[in-house]
């Protein structure tokens, strides 16, 4: 496991899968603009737990986050007050997107700066525009007002569930997140602390696995083995187990006839390697 992925699994987002080599490419090219990624995926947040672990494990000294969905009554409400320049020009309130775009990019000036702009297949088209020209430009404009943003300290995230805006697709690194993770891992028994007689065991889950398509990563196998250590007895309590612990398993599948067999290999494996000369096997 990189580091990358320890820090993005201490801050909530374990995946087998590595995000160093699209980190790598982002970061080496050679853009005059701001760094952009577009966060691509199946409907649903985990491409916002994504971003976040992200932009925490680089280290940043500061993290924005907007959200487009979020229209309280608070999205007109005046964070900056109106007030009127020396010709009597009245500014606008400034609203909450344009705040956190100000002060994003006035913390950028020092410190390593992300920003995270989630749900933006909601936004207004106009407000696609704007991200374009400030990527491209590395200036937010708002009302009279301007913002230089450092394109060294600043990384911007796009989070949409629909297809970006042309110009931002042509601008950003577009990172595709897994609703499960999908590189297989093939553990050992050491990556668990144990000996070398779980192997059989290990192999039967293995098949399990690999019909239902999915690729456990360390903390959910660890529990898997846990409790074959201290509960698991029977075909439908490994399902029980299965399902409780691993992330976007097929419950239709895994409660299907075809998959009695593997469950039924894995706890035959697990008997012999408790030890238990009897076995007593579910039947459907």
């Amino acid at each position: 496991m990189s580091s990358l992925q320890e820090k993005m699994a201490d801050f909530g987002f374990e995946s087998n899968d590595d995000y160093q080599y699209h980190l790598r490419c982002l970061m080496n090219n050679p853009c005059d603009g701001i760094k952009t990624i577009n966060v691509e995926g199946h409907k649903g947040r985990r491409k916002t737990a994504f971003a976040n672990a992200f932009g925490r494990a680089l280290d940043s000294s500061e993290l924005f986050y907007y959200d487009f969905t979020q229209k309280s009554e608070v999205e007109g409400k005046a964070v900056i007050p109106p007030s009127q320049d020396e010709h009597g020009i009245t500014e606008q309130a400034v609203n909450n997107f344009d705040h956190i775009m100000s002060e994003a990019c006035a913390f950028s000036e020092g410190e390593p700066t992300i920003i995270i702009l989630d749900q933006l297949h909601t936004a207004d088209f106009k407000e696609h525009i704007r991200i374009y020209h400030f990527i491209k430009s590395s200036e937010w404009l708002y009302g009279h007002n301007s913002l230089k943003a450092s394109t060294d300290n600043l990384l911007l995230l796009l989070i949409s569930d629909e297809p970006l805006y042309h110009s931002l697709q042509k601008c950003s690194f577009r990172i595709w997140i897994n609703t499960i993770s999908s590189t297989q891992k093939e553990y050992t028994p050491k990556d668990f602390g144990l000996q070398d007689d779980i192997i059989p065991l290990m192999k039967a889950l293995s098949k399990v696995f690999n019909k239902l398509e999915m690729a456990p990563t360390h903390s959910e196998y660890m529990n898997i083995i846990n409790d074959i250590h201290i509960n698991i007895q029977t075909e439908e309590q490994l399902r029980l187990s299965l399902y409780g612990w691993i992330e976007g398993v097929n419950r239709e599948l895994l409660h299907s006839k075809m998959m009695l067999p593997l469950l039924t290999e894995v706890i035959l494996k697990m008997q012999m390697y408790h030890g238990v000369d009897e076995v007593i096997i579910e039947s459907e």
